[in-house]
């Protein structure tokens, strides 16, 4: 069924107090959608960031993200007073165009502990807790030690505690069961209103698609907890690390520095980690985009300390049989795969024997030297087009960008003349009217925005994972013209065409 949505992060919402939080803003984000036609809401992985505030280098591939928990709902709790709340205390966040990362890291735990304080433990909390043992007590155990180590990663902590020596582990844990308390409350609380913002989401006929990266972070609860997983030596080193070989846009590949796995331990298990991690993605979302599908055919393996991703080798992942173990045990799921850059015969063999649209992206579409995949007229149903994605300039910022030659074929292509203010609406208007079954959106995209509205320069650090829409950004002529595409190109959710 043709259908259409729009990429938005939770970080990204115009939320009081410097990031977008699951708040009254998200719930009108939701309204907005649903008057715009739109059954879909994209949003980038919840994790809780570490160094360089990326979704997609979390401490856990199941916890939340505590920065998204919404300040004004737990002082409705009574858990906060009106002066404990940022605004009193002068911490000047609010709703500012990017977010300021260390500011919020310096204060915003400060408050959260003070609404812990408060906290009785319910019926529901411990329910909570029984429900999500298999990761909640390792991943807060993990976060209470790191801040016992004054938050360094876990090469930095005492040798016995890396290697979990039972004497050892259990002083610390002791020492910390405050602390373990502390992020398990955080995230009961991230959990409850996410839930409560996915059911509302729900109600409008609007699923999430949720992001999941195929990889975790080194510095992690999932390494720690259970390092039988990954490729690490004796001292819980990396053998060899992830990443991408070179291409035309990074001449010496891209170092991602992630831990491998051990796909024949996982297969021993019957891929019993991954089970419980899908599981998860699936209560969390009614759709999942898995990140680098490729690597599930092949993965790049690059050995460990090397300073580029040049001499990497590709090396065979578990392939089809990982897709048949989660079907067989969690039946057929809704899965987007992230199928982008070059895919062998493979990989595109893969893609067909799982069943899963791949991804199809209008600024990879316009190489005027050869024909791309990419080209609406190459498309099948069975995918998702997207104007771009949150590694992706925006459309005016893609085509201020590209070379002369490419964007006279992208002009020609939509049948534009010249690089007009709104062409923006020209790319969005390709994608609908294109045979995918499902076109997605960045929102920066439909408020006509530039270069300095981009999510991620892949391969940077300091200025990515920032933007934020401003109030009344979203404004209901533009929720107007969206309404009107949608309906014209035969998108419309289901539940707004009933109410109408």
């Amino acid at each position: 069924m043709r259908a259409s949505g729009i990429l938005m992060p939770i970080f990204s919402l115009p939320s009081k107090y410097g990031i977008g939080t699951f708040s009254k803003e998200a719930m009108e984000f939701v309204d907005q959608l649903f008057i715009a036609g739109q059954k879909y809401w994209q949003v980038l992985p919840l994790g809780p960031t570490s160094y360089g505030d990326s979704p997609y280098q979390s401490f856990s591939s199941f916890a939340g993200n505590p920065y998204f928990i919404d300040i004004d709902e737990l002082y409705s709790e009574g858990l906060l007073t009106k002066e404990e709340l940022p605004e009193q205390q002068d911490i000047k966040q609010d709703y500012n165009q990017y977010i300021d990362y260390d500011l919020l890291y310096k204060t915003r735990y400060n408050i959260l502990r003070k609404a812990y304080k408060r906290f009785e433990k319910s019926g529901d909390f411990c329910q909570f807790e029984l429900e999500n043992d298999y990761w909640l007590n390792g991943y807060s155990s993990f976060m209470a030690i790191k801040n016992y180590y004054q938050d360094q990663d876990i090469y930095h902590w005492d040798i016995k505690i890396q290697k979990r020596e039972t004497e050892a582990l259990n002083q610390v844990l002791k020492a910390c069961e405050e602390d373990i308390g502390f992020y398990k409350f955080l995230q009961f609380k991230f959990m409850e209103q996410w839930d409560k913002l996915h059911k509302y989401a729900n109600s409008k006929g609007i699923q999430i698609i949720g992001d999941i990266p195929i990889y975790v972070a080194l510095d992690s609860a999932d390494c720690w907890n259970s390092p039988e997983l990954f490729q690490l030596d004796k001292d819980l080193k990396p053998v060899a690390v992830a990443g991408c070989p070179p291409d035309p846009f990074a001449e010496t590949g891209q170092l991602w520095g992630n831990p491998l796995y051990k796909w024949e331990y996982h297969k021993s298990t019957n891929f019993e980690w991954w089970v419980k991690r899908i599981r998860h993605s699936f209560q969390l979302y009614d759709v999942v985009r898995i990140d680098h599908f490729r690597g599930f055919d092949e993965y790049y393996s690059i050995p460990y300390g090397d300073k580029t991703a040049e001499y990497g080798t590709w090396i065979k992942g578990p392939g089809i049989d990982l897709f048949h173990c989660l079907n067989n045990q969690l039946g057929k799921l809704n899965i987007i795969a992230e199928d982008l850059g070059f895919l062998t015969d493979s990989v595109t063999q893969l893609l067909d024997e799982s069943g899963y649209p791949g991804m199809k992206i209008l600024q990879f579409a316009f190489d005027s030297r050869e024909e791309s995949d990419y080209i609406p007229h190459n498309y099948t149903k069975n995918c998702v087009v997207y104007t771009g994605t949150h590694d992706n300039d925006t459309i005016i910022g893609w085509l201020k960008s590209i070379s002369k030659d490419d964007c006279k074929y992208a002009l020609e292509y939509t049948k534009i003349n010249t690089l007009k203010p709104d062409i923006c609406w020209d790319f969005v208007r390709l994608a609908m009217a294109s045979v995918a079954d499902t076109a997605i959106f960045p929102i920066q995209d439909y408020l006509g925005l530039g270069s300095e509205a981009r999510i991620n320069t892949p391969s940077t650090l300091g200025n990515n994972w920032r933007w934020r829409m401003l109030p009344n950004e979203l404004t209901p002529d533009i929720i107007s013209k969206i309404s009107q595409l949608t309906k014209l190109y035969g998108r419309t959710n289901k539940l707004l065409n009933e109410s109408q």
